[in-house]
């Protein structure tokens, strides 16, 4: 299958859907709507796409927006997708794609510990580095790193130094 097959495929089945599109050597990128993401995934893991490499978020705060990057890989035909979506960054929630590729439970994990996007049907959310946070979610760009390290490691609790000067 070629990468211009893969595109109309996509676009004749979600006309409506796909923001945009790049097609480029061995590379598909597309950004889509939310309501259809899973289905859009769905389709490319159908088509070939079965390795999951990774989802990640970037946070544009300015925008109200967090956009998920999901990076998928086909053996067979040696095409890499991938699948942007944007979401808002007030109650953050994308359906998960566990039932698609079980290794992307660690993944979402992540995401929503270190950006606090929740993945509706993801079986374990629960903390893999943070546990008992209570800040708000590190990665976002409205943490305070320096106000975090001044109150909770330079505030002279026992067991941490004591900022001089």
């Amino acid at each position: 299958m070629m990468i211009s097959d893969i595109e109309s495929d996509l676009k004749s089945k979600f006309p409506d859907s796909l923001l945009n599109v790049v097609s480029e050597d061995r590379r598909i990128s597309l950004l889509v709507k939310k309501e259809e993401l899973h289905q859009i995934l769905s389709q490319l893991k159908d088509i070939g796409f079965n390795h999951f490499s990774d989802v990640t978020a970037v946070d544009y705060i300015a925008d109200k927006e967090f956009e998920l990057i999901y990076h998928l890989w086909s053996h067979r035909e040696k095409i890499r997708a991938i699948v942007k979506v944007r979401i808002p960054r007030e109650a953050p929630t994308v359906k998960s794609v566990f039932d698609l590729w079980t290794g992307a439970q660690i993944h979402e994990r992540e995401d929503h510990e270190l950006f606090g996007i929740n993945f509706e049907g993801n079986p374990n959310l629960s903390p893999l580095f943070l546990e008992d946070w209570e800040e708000i979610p590190p990665f976002r760009k409205d943490f305070d790193t320096r106000k975090y390290v001044k109150e909770k490691y330079y505030s002279g609790e026992e067991g941490y130094p004591v900022a001089k000067g």
